[in-house]
């Protein structure tokens, strides 16, 4: 125990120490104890009769006085201690009472005995007792004596929380209410918190208005939930519930309604894309399906000379209310005209634009000018030119190009008022038929001016690349070359060749090599003394390039790297891998000890090969463990470092070695 100070009958003190709540006063004084804490009492003899000499608060049963008094003034041997408290149990259910003492104690649950070890002992002794405790508010009462001897005690009380124990349910959770924000249609559900002494947590569930069917929504331990409810004008209703570690769940709260702010627009209207005629029209009729949303309130109709039509107030030409249909006669300007609709709420939703509808309208005289068109094929593109002509009775602003049936820009014009367009987009060995269309003021078009161009393109390769030059490195082939002077020159190709079969085989290797526009290359091939051609083409936009047969080439024979001898990079028990990093080169050695008949290995060993002094030196000093990666950050630069790597067995000895390399 840790005893209280003393007071007057005017004072009480209250603190809180190493688990204890106390709150002392003389026995004339009264001691309110805030639930669940104990009310605890001190008596001089083991009846509890009389007066208790001191009162306090505690907040556990949990005692050691060993062989000494409880508290001052009382005697070490043949006193009394009471706790009691009232709390509620919320929805109750199975219960352990554990307790542990020396000497007696009794335990009471709203004054029957629940626990009963009531004798002079010489140790201490434990127990647990299952008990049901009801619903709602009870009392529990702890009495402990001590006879003789040393004195100590210990209880507490706990919910049992397996779900094969415990079946009853928690209480449903209290004054739920939930809260609205048409700004942000968000819901917020706060409730009081259960008194559950098992409770896990809440769930929040909804359902609409006129619905069975409840949604959980969320699962929280916090006394308040969020929900964001579909933004449809309707009216939800929410509960929560409470569920305890068990998995037992409450019933519902009382439910709480909300009418959500309708932000849902309806659907766009169907059947405008089929509103459609051939040439040209003065009249507009459009037609639509009805919209099935239950609150709409009409249509907007939306018109523009370039689609997509976008629904703005500037585009809008109308409003029809709830009736499918609308009719107008739009501007005879010769343009064609594109119409939308949308579906409008009484909520003002507007819905997205249905599809597109559309006419061209009739205009005034089109102009009479014949464009007189010249084409001139060129290497990359195909250049119209005609002389600007002058029509009073429709002036021309200017001219529409089109080939093979597609519009594919307007007229640019040169310095002499002459009329030109250059068609970039031109596939070699392929005809084109070209339109030149003249084009007044209010956009109509005159005749069409015709010809037909059959474009060769260029098929002419790049000159021979020069200069280039190939030298032996530690690590691969340098190559080196001069650059292309090709004004269309686009790329290079490089080309490495072998000898077989009496003749010289050249493969493509430039995916494998960094960049495509340099003229300096570096094959990173193993130098194994191999004897190698190579050669180097440019390639120009169309694509051409040389045969690397004609093309220049230069042979080479590689260093000679190798070791003595060399291993396969895999054996059964074996596999290894180097990678050149920034910070040196990673030796990767995959170890399978299943597949290992002396295994299992204590780790792996790396050796490198030491050229300058013929030999292969070891770099790991000891095995490596508990990782399959070793990093060389001593390796050499701008050369190829093979290795070696085996297993290490308790006795000392080694695994066959597998051997890899790589670039740095």
């Amino acid at each position: 125990m840790k005893p209280a100070g003393r007071t007057t009958a005017t004072t009480v003190a209250l603190t809180s120490a190493c688990g204890m709540l106390s709150a002392t006063a003389p026995a004339s004084a009264a001691v309110n104890c805030a639930s669940p804490v104990y009310k605890r009492q001190f008596y001089a003899n083991t009846t509890f009769s009389g007066q208790p000499k001191k009162t306090d608060c505690d907040s556990a049963v949990n005692e050691n006085w060993g062989t000494g008094a409880p508290a001052k003034g009382l005697p070490k041997d043949k006193f009394g201690v009471r706790w009691t408290v009232t709390r509620n149990f919320g929805s109750g259910g199975p219960f352990a009472f554990a307790v542990a003492v020396q000497d007696g104690i009794r335990v009471y649950l709203d004054g029957r005995r629940k626990v009963d070890l009531w004798k002079n002992v010489s140790s201490t002794v434990s127990r647990t007792v299952n008990v049901t405790i009801p619903s709602g508010t009870h009392t529990l009462r702890v009495d402990y004596v001590n006879w003789t001897g040393r004195a100590n005690v210990k209880f507490g009380y706990a919910p049992r929380t397996s779900a094969s124990v415990d079946k009853v349910r928690p209480l449903a959770p209290a004054g739920l209410t939930v809260s609205y924000d048409k700004n942000t249609g968000k819901a917020r559900a706060t409730w009081v918190k259960n008194k559950e002494m098992d409770l896990a947590g809440y769930r929040l569930y909804r359902r609409p208005e006129g619905n069975g069917s409840w949604t959980r929504l969320t699962t929280t331990t916090a006394t308040s939930a969020t929900d964001t409810p579909p933004p449809t004008g309707q009216v939800f209703s929410y509960q929560v519930r409470a569920y305890d570690k068990a998995g037992n769940e409450s019933t519902g709260s009382t439910d709480r309604p909300v009418t959500t702010v309708d932000t849902t627009p309806p659907a766009p209207p169907g059947g405008v894309d089929r509103n459609w005629t051939f040439g040209r029209v003065t009249t507009v009729n459009l037609t639509w399906d009805s919209s099935p949303d239950p609150d709409l309130a009409g249509y907007r109709v939306y018109r523009s000379t370039s689609s997509p039509v976008a629904p703005t107030a500037g585009n809008r030409v109308g409003e029809t209310g709830p009736t499918t249909r609308w009719t107008e006669t739009p501007p005879p300007t010769g343009d064609f005209y594109y119409y939308v609709v949308t579906a409008v709420d009484i909520h003002g939703n507007e819905s997205a634009a249905s599809g597109t509808a559309w006419y061209q309208t009739y205009d005034t005289t089109a102009p009479t000018v014949l464009p007189e068109v010249t084409a001139v094929d060129g290497e990359y593109d195909v250049t119209l030119t005609w002389p600007w002509q002058w029509d009073p009775a429709s002036p021309l602003s200017g001219y529409a190009v089109y080939r093979d049936g597609k519009r594919i820009g307007n007229a640019r014009y040169g310095d002499d008022g002459s009329g030109y367009f250059v068609d970039t987009s031109v596939e070699r060995s392929t005809t084109y038929t070209y339109w030149v269309l003249a084009i007044d003021d209010a956009s109509n078009g005159g005749p069409v001016a015709q010809v037909t161009v059959d474009h060769v393109g260029d098929y002419t390769a790049p000159a021979p690349v020069t200069g280039l030059t190939a030298t032996a490195a530690g690590n691969g082939i340098l190559l080196e070359w001069d650059g292309s002077t090709a004004t269309d020159f686009d790329h290079y190709r490089v080309y490495r060749g072998v000898y077989a079969d009496g003749a010289w085989t050249y493969t493509d290797i430039t995916r494998t090599l960094d960049g495509h526009m340099q003229p300096r290359r570096l094959d990173r091939n193993l130098p194994d003394g191999e004897s190698l051609r190579y050669a180097v083409v440019a390639v120009d936009r169309a694509g051409n390039a040389l045969d690397v047969a004609s093309a220049p080439s230069v042979a080479v024979t590689e260093l000679d790297l190798r070791p003595p001898q060399t291993w396969p990079d895999s054996s059964d028990i074996l596999y290894t891998r180097a990678d050149n990093q920034a910070e040196g080169n990673s030796v990767r050695v995959s170890y399978t000890p299943s597949l290992d008949p002396r295994g299992p290995a204590i780790g792996f060993l790396v050796d490198r090969w030491d050229p300058a002094a013929g030999t292969w030196v070891r770099i790991t000093a000891t095995p490596v463990t508990g990782t399959q990666w070793y990093l060389d950050t001593t390796a050499p630069s701008d050369t190829t470092v093979f290795y070696r790597s085996t297993v290490a067995y308790p006795d000392g000895t080694e695994s066959a070695p597998v051997g890899t390399h790589a670039f740095t």
